[in-house]
């Protein structure tokens, strides 16, 4: 089985957060649909596709006809159908991303014509002081208002995402975020720290803060605080009744993202769209991150990708850093001698300070080394 990942990069503004490849020129989108048909068939999938997912960008920028060009072309090249499936017996996760302000009743109903049968919906916080200073488009009556809106248009899984860490933000804060955000019943929640990427307007004010005291900058919160408010998460979810199945996931019992979880366990997948990645077990590639040298290049009939060939040590480290951020971790049998050694042996202080476990044949994060999951990776990496 394998993955469909469809970038759709553009966006009416640029979060002051994001480092993913956008553009607000939305006049191109019909060329560019047109582009990401041209390109399937350039990707033949190896096995048939067991998910689908539409992400950016902000993929609910498309219109219904776009959206539908995109599901009939599917069709076309990867013989799913998923148009002429009932919805109900979609035998494929199908997810689209979605802001909440374009959720509007229309769009609701348009998507459930559609075979999206997953939404997942980028709140990031029910702060609207937050809401702005991310330069995010809705505000928190928006979130609200969108799922009320698409749980009535019958989509029965709808995902939500939120940021915790911001600039003086306070545990009681963050805490209102969380019981705001478990009042919606949404079945899947993924939550991140806010990052400072470098390259994006909040590294700026960051830099400006360091270097700067003209007050114009920020402070990110301190790497204790940080940790409170991911326990505090985790806590209040499992309380709430949802698995924490990967590090920044947590999901309703049957409610997992089957797409994301195709990542880490090491399914291939198919990338279509600027920027998008793809990984065929053998090798992995890339398209160009520019908009227009992706259209001139698949109207041509290329590729515009590059590609690496992955060797023993790199498909290792990979196991590293996918499966290891879930709750089932790695399965040590299934580790080539000289792999699995090196891992035991490296693993060792982790395993001391309790930020590492191993049970039933499997290694695994413990709670404590979920939060500095990133530490105990660079350990364990194949150099």
């Amino acid at each position: 089985m394998a993955g469909l990942y469809i970038h759709i990069p553009f966006c009416k503004s640029r979060c002051i957060y994001c480092g993913f490849y956008s553009t607000t020129l939305l006049t191109w989108r019909d060329r560019y649909v047109d582009a990401l048909c041209k390109e399937m068939a350039l990707r033949p999938a190896s096995s048939p596709l067991s998910t689908i997912y539409l992400g950016g960008g902000t993929p609910s920028l498309l219109t219904p006809r776009q959206l539908e060009q995109l599901f009939h072309n599917i069709n076309k090249v990867y013989g799913c159908n998923p148009l002429s499936a009932d919805k109900d017996s979609i035998p494929m996760e199908i997810t689209i991303e979605c802001n909440p302000d374009d959720i509007t009743p229309e769009f609701a109903k348009d998507l459930a014509q559609l075979p999206v049968n997953r939404v997942s919906m980028g709140a990031q916080t029910f702060n609207d002081d937050r809401l702005r200073f991310l330069r995010r488009r809705h505000n928190s009556q928006q979130i609200s208002l969108a799922m009320q809106r698409l749980r009535q248009a019958g989509i029965g899984n709808v995902s939500i995402d939120l940021m915790f860490g911001f600039p003086q933000e306070t545990l009681e804060e963050w805490e209102t975020d969380i019981r705001q955000a478990l009042s919606l019943q949404p079945d899947h929640i993924s939550a991140y720290s806010l990052m400072y990427e470098e390259g994006t307007p909040l590294y700026d004010l960051k830099a400006r803060s360091q270097y700067q005291e003209d007050g114009g900058g920020v402070t990110p919160v301190d790497e204790e605080t940080e940790l409170h408010m991911y326990s505090l998460l985790t806590d209040r979810l499992a309380a709430a009744g949802y698995e924490h199945y990967e590090i920044s996931n947590w999901a309703r019992p049957g409610y997992r993202s089957r797409h994301n979880s195709s990542y880490w366990q090491g399914v291939p997948y198919i990338g279509i769209g600027a920027a998008a990645h793809s990984f065929d077990l053998l090798t992995r590639s890339w398209n160009v991150s520019n908009l227009f040298q992706y259209m001139k290049h698949i109207e041509q009939g290329q590729l515009p990708s590059e590609q690496e060939t992955l060797d023993d040590d790199t498909r290792y480290n990979d196991l590293i850093t996918t499966a290891l951020r879930t709750c089932e971790g790695i399965c040590l049998d299934q580790i080539e001698e000289k792999y699995r050694s090196y891992l035991l042996d490296n693993a060792q202080s982790s395993l001391t300070h309790g930020l590492l476990t191993i049970d039933n044949g499997r290694i695994r994060l413990t709670r404590q080394g979920l939060f500095v999951s990133d530490d105990v990776m660079s350990d364990l990496i194949y150099v």
